[in-house]
C-alpha cells in the first residue's frame, strides 16, 4: 500500500442508478458531484483497531442493547452481538434469509463470528461487524466523514460512465476475477474468490478506473443518505444476502444506504456487486459483510 491514501476527485457528472436491474435503482438520471477526496481503501481492521486503542470506543455490538427499547424482553437475551452469516448445509428457500443470518452473542469487530472468532493475521482486511454510528464516530476521529451515495457512486464507477460494472460489462467470473464475490452456489456452497472465502485483505483485486479498491465486492459500505426508495419511489428489495429479505416501499427511519455489495453477492440471488446497486440498512445494525471507508 504505498500510494496515497486518498484518492482526490475532480467535480463531475455521470449517470446515476440503472433500469436494468432492481427497482430502487431507476430510473437512470444525470448528477452533478462536486470535488472531493475518498480513501483508496476501505478501513481495515488495522485502522479501527487504533482507533480504539486512543479513543477507547465501544462499538455498538460491544453495547448491551437498552431494555428500555425492548420491553417485555427476557433480559438474559440483552446482551451485546450481531448478525453473523453461516452457510447452510445445503439448497434452502432463498426467500428466507434467516436460515443463514443469526443472531450470535458476542460477536463484534474483534470477533466477527462470535467467541472463539478473531482478527489474527487478519489486521488488512477491511473491518465488519461496525454499525453506522462506528463507522461515523471513527470518520470524526480521523478527521473525515463518510460518503453520500452520489459520492459513492461516482468514485465506484471509475470514470465509465454507463457500465454495469465497475470495470466495464462482462461478468466476475474466473479465471479474470475483477472483485470477492460468492463462487457457487448460495447459500451453501463457496468456492472462494481468487482462494477467498469471506473477507479478502483490501487492494487483493484490481483497482477501478480511479485507481479505488474493493468498490464493489469485499464488504457493503455506509453511506451517510438515509434510505428512501428513490430514483423515484418503487417497491424495494433489500440485498437478498443479507438480514431483511424484501422490504416493500415503506422504510423505517434511522435506515441508511449500503452500497458495493459484498463477498456475499451471488448472481443467482444477489447481482448487487454493482455501482449502481443499494441496499437500505438500519443504522444500529452490524454485520459481518458491512464496512465503510472515508472521504474529505
Amino acid at each position: 500500500m504505498s500510494e496515497a491514501p486518498v484518492v482526490e476527485l475532480d467535480a463531475g457528472s455521470f449517470l446515476m442508478g440503472s433500469d436494468d436491474f432492481y427497482p430502487e435503482e431507476g430510473p437512470m438520471h444525470e448528477v452533478e458531484v462536486a470535488p472531493f477526496a475518498i480513501d483508496r481503501y476501505a478501513v481495515t481492521n488495522r485502522e479501527f483497531a487504533q482507533f480504539v486503542e486512543e479513543t477507547c470506543y465501544v462499538t455498538v455490538a460491544e453495547r448491551a442493547p437498552d431494555p428500555e427499547q425492548f420491553p417485555g424482553a427476557d433480559p438474559a437475551v440483552l446482551v451485546p452481538g450481531s448478525l453473523v452469516f453461516t452457510p447452510t448445509a445445503g439448497p434452502v428457500d432463498l426467500r428466507d434469509w434467516r436460515q443463514w443470518w443469526s443472531w450470535r452473542p458476542g460477536a463484534s469487530w474483534r470477533h466477527p463470528f462470535g467467541p472463539g472468532s478473531n482478527i489474527e493475521g487478519k489486521m488488512e482486511h477491511p473491518v465488519v461487524q461496525v454499525s453506522f454510528e462506528d463507522a461515523t464516530t471513527y470518520a470524526g476521529w480521523a478527521g473525515k466523514r463518510l460518503p453520500t451515495e452520489k459520492e459513492w457512486e461516482y468514485a465506484a464507477r471509475g470514470g465509465i460512465r454507463s457500465a454495469v460494472y465497475a470495470w466495464g460489462d462482462e461478468p466476475n467470473e474466473p479465471p479474470g476475477l475483477k472483485a470477492n464475490t460468492w463462487q457457487g452456489h448460495f447459500p451453501y456452497r463457496n468456492h472462494g474468490a481468487n482462494g477467498w472465502v469471506g473477507t479478502a485483505p483490501v487492494g487483493s483485486f484490481a483497482p477501478n478506473g480511479y485507481g479505488l479498491f474493493d468498490m464493489t465486492g469485499n464488504t457493503w459500505e455506509w453511506t451517510v443518505d438515509g434510505w428512501s426508495d428513490r430514483h423515484p419511489a418503487a417497491p424495494v428489495s433489500s440485498c437478498g444476502c443479507g438480514p431483511g429479505g424484501d422490504t416493500g416501499p415503506a422504510i423505517a427511519p434511522g435506515t441508511r444506504v449500503l452500497k458495493g455489495g459484498s463477498h456475499l453477492c451471488a448472481p443467482e440471488y444477489c447481482l448487487r456487486y454493482r455501482p449502481a446497486a443499494r441496499s437500505p440498512q438500519t443504522e444500529d445494525s452490524a454485520t459481518t459483510h458491512i464496512g465503510f471507508r472515508c472521504v474529505l
